[in-house]
């Protein structure tokens, strides 16, 4: 989405400033259009100096006023604490979907109003439709549209995407163009942010054996503890049945892993909560049950998504995302 060239030079945008290739380019961009633009760099006891240094060296460089904002606490505490528990009840969490609603959007807008921002701007690759919708990325491998099925409406409407109309090799280029080969070239960051190492690390979970069992309950063997395990799992078992073994189902209340066949992970119907539909249930949709799974033809009703084939290892916790052609109509959580 961008305003009419008359109205650009009035309106201020706050941007989200890592630092990184995509916020770097995003800032750009703005500015070429003329835009008014401030930048903010979110500080977390999880963020490197490095990163804070980057972001603070390029706001310098732009010539655009800078603030760092201080969201350690509220992250640990809407974030943080969401991710452990998740992992605890058993469930695979995807905390970015939930800090982009509470943390990135939503906080970034409160900073927005502080100061006199009618827009907020990202470096995700989306695109708006009609100041109203999601739509997916021109970039179909960097679509980003899955983590963002929380925002609403409110939101949507005083949000701008630079980068929703390019794909990542064009981004890249557009960056060396104005001076920074070196940045351009720099890799990818991870998805969770303070996740350095593997979860269970980062979990520090202790060892608590329990069973493994089969699909009628019979007892197969022991497990470390069930949080250490998550759905479709099949390396890192420490079991050998002679059979390609799958966990199928996790019981925390009896700290039970349940191992199967890779058939028993299908399905065709997946229930939802916490859901969020503004598209048509008359019609059929395409949903996503992981960010790297393949959009799957289905139809969406009353909280509950059926699949014309099956889908497989559908795990509690992750988001279901749904979509009409490539607008994002709507999400869930997956229930156990």
């Amino acid at each position: 989405m961008e305003l009419k060239d008359l109205d650009r030079q009035q309106t201020k945008i706050l941007l989200a400033l890592s630092g990184g290739v995509d916020s770097t380019a995003a800032a750009l961009l703005l500015m070429e259009q003329g835009y008014q633009v401030v930048a903010c760099t979110f500080k977390t006891r999880y963020t490197s100096e490095k990163n804070l240094q980057s972001a603070v060296d390029l706001a310098r460089n732009l010539g655009i006023e800078h603030h760092l904002l201080d969201y350690d606490e509220v992250f640990d505490r809407e974030i943080v604490s969401y991710f452990k528990e998740e992992y605890l009840a058993g469930r695979t969490p995807n905390p970015c979907v939930l800090c982009n609603k509470q943390i990135k959007f939503g906080q970034l807008l409160q900073e927005a109003d502080k100061l006199g921002c009618a827009y907020i701007a990202t470096g995700h690759y989306a695109r708006i439709f009609r100041h109203e919708y999601l739509q997916r990325a021109k970039d179909e491998h960097k679509d980003q549209t899955y983590f963002l099925w929380r925002l609403d409406s409110d939101q949507i409407k005083r949000i701008l995407f630079p980068l929703g109309d390019m794909t990542k090799p064009e981004v890249r280029n557009y960056l060396s163009s104005k001076g920074y080969a070196t940045m351009a070239q720099q890799s990818e960051s991870q998805d969770i942010c303070f996740i350095k190492d593997d979860y269970r690390t980062f979990l520090q979970l202790p060892e608590q054996k329990g069973d493994y069992v089969d699909k009628s309950g019979k007892v197969v063997g022991h497990h470390i503890g069930y949080a250490n395990y998550t759905i479709g799992q099949r390396k890192g078992l420490g079991i050998a049945l002679g059979t390609p073994a799958f966990v199928t189902r996790i019981d925390a209340e009896n700290n039970v892993v349940e191992l199967g066949a890779h058939d028993d992970l299908n399905t065709k119907s997946v229930r939802l909560r916490d859901v969020v539909f503004r598209g048509d249930s008359a019609k059929p949709v395409m949903a996503q049950i992981r960010y790297r799974s393949k959009p799957t033809p289905a139809y969406y009703d009353n909280g509950t998504l059926l699949f014309d084939e099956n889908v497989w290892a559908v795990t509690p916790g992750q988001s279901a995302v749904i979509y009409q052609d490539d607008l994002l109509v709507g999400g869930g959580i997956i229930e156990g």
